[in-house]
């Protein structure tokens, strides 16, 4: 993460008001930065969704602004913000709008007047960045939910942006595709491209993320690194979240409060070196009593 850097997203938002007069937001500042993974967590109704659309200008504050890579976003210049932050929806079925993945990938650049013949192999690297190649000459709406997010993701990269958006990326996906889809998030930002998503899954998010902020009642209520977060019991309390498993385990097993682990892997290499520690103090122990 380069916080020495400007921002790629800079959102200033007092309030955005739906038409039904309910609040989605309010007094919201929220930056996204280079080479990072932000993962947006909170309950249902907490306002993250609502945050999400406003990074590309699908929604636009009442009262602040927007401004992407630099620039200040108004009426006028909309599709700037569309193309540096591209967005991935819940609901993949949204973004299908082609008879093949490969003209669906395509379909965004040429929108922007790509030519074909560099449309299309564009959308060839594209697919083969997000392991989806096979897919290409297949009908979208027959796809699995899996497959659908990835040739999402596919027709956003292709874009090429410099932040990805994801809204509950793992909704309705089974564990493999889950784990499918946090390989390729990974992959992505190795390839310098930032990462935003909402997730209900603190697990998935500890595996990924950078960044944690916390939303509750339309507000960022809390920021910062997993573990400053997941080990934060107010703050996961107040917005009626539960902490990881790892978080969990390590306390209900009395581990080393310092070491902190948010991930199976951060609690699987504590457990290893505990374990390795007893082994070499009995190991000890033995030997003095041999001696």
């Amino acid at each position: 993460m380069s916080r020495d850097k400007p921002p790629l997203i800079d959102l200033q938002c007092e309030a955005h008001t739906y038409p039904d007069g309910t609040v989605g937001m309010h007094d919201v500042k929220f930056s996204v930065f280079p080479d990072e993974v932000v993962a947006l967590l909170g309950g249902n109704g907490a306002g993250k969704s609502t945050l999400l659309e406003h990074l590309n200008a699908t929604l636009v504050p009442d009262d602040g602004e927007l401004v992407v890579g630099g620039t200040p976003i108004t009426e006028e210049n909309r599709a700037h913000a569309r193309k540096q932050v591209g967005f991935v929806f819940q609901d993949a079925d949204t973004q299908l709008v082609a008879p093949t993945v490969l003209d669906d990938v395509m379909f965004g650049l040429q929108n922007y007047g790509v030519s074909g013949d560099e449309a299309r192999e564009r959308a060839r690297e594209a697919l083969t960045t997000v392991d989806a190649s096979h897919l290409e000459d297949r009908i979208p709406h027959y796809l699995s939910g899996g497959e659908k997010r990835l040739v999402g993701l596919a027709g956003v990269l292709v874009l090429e942006p410099s932040v990805v958006v994801l809204d509950e990326p793992l909704a309705g996906l089974d564990p493999e595709r889950s784990q499918l889809v946090a390989k390729r998030i990974k992959e992505i930002h190795q390839e310098d491209i930032s990462v935003v998503l909402s997730t209900h899954d603190l697990d998935f998010a500890a595996q990924v993320a950078d960044r944690v902020c916390v939303m509750a009642d339309g507000n960022v209520v809390g920021d910062g690194t997993p573990r400053e977060v997941f080990y934060d019991d107010a703050l996961l309390d107040d917005a009626n979240l539960h902490p990881p498993s790892a978080v969990r385990v390590a306390r209900d097993a009395a581990l080393d409060a310092t070491a902190q682990p948010v991930t199976e892997a951060d609690l699987v290499a504590l457990l290893t070196e505990t374990g390795d520690s007893e082994t070499l103090q009995t190991s000890s122990t033995d030997s003095s009593e041999r001696d």
